[in-house]
């Protein structure tokens, strides 16, 4: 038996456990537990994690003295004991959930303000290459990355991954190009997975991964199922869905940096219905006890985000232009916070969805958090020699558009409050943001124009006789930030007449992070 003494708030509390190895531990053997202080109790499951190994985990809210008590048909023997949690390090605030309707903040109230990208299988690569990955993303401004937990199979990614999440072997399908890997989707033909047997040691790589990003204050957006797929994982049955749905949130719903994806690009999988995504989702909600937050994420069809179980939405663009300039309206239809995790892609392939500049990327980022959404971004530039692709396999970024993104990130994070929303009083054509809890006849504590594609040479202002506002330009392309100075009534803000510009006004006597 394995057992801590001491957790931090937020930490993970494991026991591993001796139990029952014969038949087949993933489907013959339950572990439970219960684990609570006087502020909570939480019960949860646990999972087989090979050779007579059972483990269960806890992610305590509070800091204390907690007992456990854990039990099942694993083992004859019922487990007891005590540990304490301790305040929480530097760094850890704890995992995200929303606040005020269209936001984000951490458990210990510290806003988050999500600047994502997509790197679907980095994971899944060698050891240098995932080490490159999360060299590359430590010096980034990014907070939040998205990845499959199931290989994936797709143009420039015809590769088998490192390993397999089930026993078995795949098919032998030959050689595969970026011209035939379109004929091997949805194979399940040739493959020999059991898929009720797990292979704990993929589980356990991920967790590893998971972990390298916490340190750097990364969320983990991990897709659960996808169809871009030659190995039959999105083709399993109902039972062996719900199997691995709740083996899955047995071992990483204790990892406070985990956010779930039902899907990426859900109606492009043939096997599932609306109501398979509805009963997995009631799994989700059923076996994470702390409540991650949930998205489900489309192609052409738009998923009704207004269900309960979605905590925020999850978007790709369904329009060759618009799509940060939807934000408003997604807003107020789905009255949840709007994550653009494909906004497309900074690239040169042949693909539509991967061949925006670095430019239009960036103008992209800043139109939809004006609007109050978060964005995200990839990067799709064509393999060199090594064959690697950001968007499928990390390494390094070689586009122009994420090294602005610090910029965003620092700008956002002076919001007053938590979180921007459309200014209702500004002009039809332009875009202004100001924080979510300006009422709708006060002055604005801030400000935040942008003036997008567009090159004014001016801009003027007014919003009463009575305050002092400061005055900073920023060139979002060339990353500078200018100070104006102070105004009170009318003003005019000078431009230089080029694209990219925004212009940040503060009530005078507020704080600045």
């Amino acid at each position: 038996m394995s057992t801590q003494n001491q957790v931090e708030r937020w930490g993970i509390f494991e026991l591993a456990l001796p139990g029952y190895s014969d038949g087949n531990p993933f489907t013959d053997y339950e572990i439970k537990g219960t684990f609570q202080n006087e502020h909570e109790k939480v019960d949860c499951d646990g999972f087989y994690d090979g050779e007579g190994v059972y483990k269960i985990r806890f992610m305590p809210s509070f800091v204390g003295e907690y007992s456990y008590r854990i039990s099942g048909t694993f083992s004859e023997q019922t487990f007891t004991g005590v540990f304490t949690v301790t305040e929480p390090r530097k760094g850890n605030h704890g995992p995200v959930h929303t606040v005020h309707t269209y936001h984000f903040a951490y458990a210990d109230g510290t806003p988050y303000y999500s600047i994502g990208t997509t790197c679907y299988v980095w994971h899944l690569q060698t050891d240098e290459q995932i080490q490159n990955t999360l060299e590359t993303l430590d010096k980034s401004a990014f907070n939040k990355i998205r990845f499959c937990i199931f290989p994936k199979h797709y143009a420039y990614n015809i590769g088998e991954p490192r390993s397999y999440p089930y026993e078995g072997s795949p098919m032998d399908s030959g050689v595969l190009t970026p011209e035939n890997f379109e004929q091997y989707f949805f194979k399940k033909e040739g493959n020999h997975f059991d898929f009720t047997r797990f292979r704990p040691e993929y589980f356990r790589h991920i967790e590893d991964c998971i972990l390298e990003l916490q340190k750097s204050g990364i969320e983990a957006d991990l897709i659960i199922m996808h169809p871009y797929d030659r190995w039959g994982f999105s083709g399993m049955t109902k039972e062996q869905d719900d199997l691995y749905v709740k083996y899955i949130t047995a071992r990483f719903s204790a990892f406070r940096n985990v956010w779930w994806s039902l899907a990426n690009e859900y109606d492009l999988l043939p096997d599932k219905q609306e109501a398979d995504w509805e009963r997995l989702a009631e799994i989700l909600m059923e076996k994470d006890p702390y409540g991650h937050l949930r998205s489900i994420h489309n192609c052409k069809d738009f998923y009704d985000h207004r269900r309960p179980w979605i905590t925020h939405c999850s978007i790709q663009r369904i329009d060759l232009y618009r799509t940060a300039e939807n934000v408003n309206e997604w807003r107020e239809k789905y009255g949840k916070p709007v994550v653009l995790d494909e906004i497309a892609y900074e690239g040169n392939l042949k693909y539509g969805w991967g061949n925006i500049t670095g430019e239009e990327m960036l103008r992209r980022f800043w139109e939809c958090a004006c609007r109050g959404g978060y964005p995200g971004h990839s990067e799709t530039f064509l393999p060199g020699e090594d064959g690697m692709i950001w968007w499928s396999h990390g390494g390094e970024l070689h586009g122009e558009s994420h090294e602005r993104f610090q910029l965003l990130l620092d700008i956002m994070k002076q919001t007053p409050g938590i979180g921007l929303k459309p200014y209702e009083k500004c002009e039809w054509d332009e875009v202004c943001a100001v924080p979510e809890e300006t009422l709708p006849d006060a002055v604005p504590e801030y400000c935040l124009y942008y003036s997008s594609f567009m090159q004014p040479s001016s801009h003027d202002f007014y919003f009463d006789d009575r305050t002092d506002f400061s005055v900073r330009v920023i060139d979002t392309w060339n990353m500078t930030i200018e100070d104006r100075g102070v105004y009170r009534g009318k003003f005019t803000i000078n431009l230089p007449s080029r694209q990219y510009m925004a212009i940040q006004i503060t009530k005078c006597g507020m704080k600045e992070e």
